[in-house]
């Protein structure tokens, strides 16, 4: 914690010098009370009490001064800060191998409640993007920060033939750009992520060496994330087919791009995966001024000592 007006911190030296003024107060009376020479008498005049308690009040009060020439000097601290910019593209593979059930209840099904769990704890002013690939890639929702459009789109994906895994690059390259840049700011993009799901080999379309090449120079991060399990299999025309993940292809396209690499065998371990992404590409660090939590503070401490001073002395400090 840094202070922006570090010099009046000086003010806490208030603070000891009020101890010293209590301690030699606190003799002064003592010396006073020993001038009565019935000592019988003095104890029920002045009958004794816990000695702790007349020094509670006086504690919670240089505390609350102490808060309160604190949040004089204006603290501020690292905080973690929206991103209220920034893009996301959730790139979906709908292949027919993510019908496959080694991951409850199917792949495609986890896929889905995660990537909407996902988006729903993205920061309101993000623009989420929605795309879909097998045999091609399509942009189903733009870049918008209207959570039910691509919910209701997440929850309508249907499964098709083949596995466009480059095309799904290219598209969501194409889906960012759709987002306008800043007025303050016309040269510099947005920042911006994809989160690629995906289960399977690429078999159409462009390559992924191409597409990751395209991202890399666009200087968007890809997160991907591997579906399943090497044991995976659908039927497919009443015959058992295997579809085992292809996670290589995935950690190929992460690593090439600057992002990272995720694995995601059952849905809770997708839940994970989610919001270990969403930390990551979502906020940033920034220092902030928290003079208003230390003056709260102080404001609390400063009701308790008076309580403190009503309940053990019956009147205020």
């Amino acid at each position: 914690m840094t202070f922006l007006a570090g010099e009046r911190l000086w003010l806490l030296l208030i603070v000891p010098v009020l101890v010293v003024a209590y301690v030699l107060l606190q003799r002064r009376r003592r010396r006073y009370a020993l001038r009565f020479t019935n000592l019988a008498l003095l104890s029920r005049v002045a009958p004794r009490r816990p000695a702790w308690r007349r020094h509670v009040a006086l504690g919670l009060t240089l505390a609350s001064v102490a808060l309160m020439v604190t949040a004089f000097a204006r603290p501020e601290a690292t905080v973690r800060v929206p991103r209220e910019r920034a893009t996301i593209v959730v790139a979906v593979d709908v292949s027919i191998s993510m019908r496959a059930d080694d991951v409850s209840p199917t792949r495609l099904k986890a896929a889905q409640e995660a990537a909407n769990a996902f988006v729903t704890d993205l920061p309101e002013k993000f623009n989420v993007a929605l795309v879909s690939f097998a045999g091609t890639a399509n942009i189903l929702v733009p870049p918008t920060t209207n959570r039910d459009d691509v919910e209701r789109a997440v929850n309508g994906l249907q499964l098709a033939e083949s596995t466009a895994t480059g095309e799904a690059i290219f598209t969501s390259l194409d889906a960012i750009k759709q987002v306008p840049p800043d007025p303050a700011h016309p040269h510099e993009p947005a920042p911006a992520r994809i989160v690629l799901l995906s289960d399977g080999y690429r078999n159409v379309g462009r390559g992924v060496d191409e597409a990751v090449a395209a991202a890399k120079a666009a200087k968007v991060p890809i997160y991907t994330i591997a579906f399943g399990t090497p044991f995976g299999t659908v039927d497919i025309e009443g015959q058992r087919t295997p579809v085992p993940v292809d996670e290589d292809t995935m950690r190929q396209i992460a690593q090439g791009t600057g992002g990272r690499s995720y694995t995601a065998e059952s849905g809770q371990e997708l839940e994970q995966v989610y919001t270990d992404i969403g930390s990551s590409v979502g906020y940033t660090q920034e220092k902030q001024e928290i003079t208003s939590w230390w003056t709260g503070v102080a404001l609390l401490m400063a009701l308790c000592a008076a309580g403190a001073s009503m309940f053990f002395l019956g009147r205020l400090p």
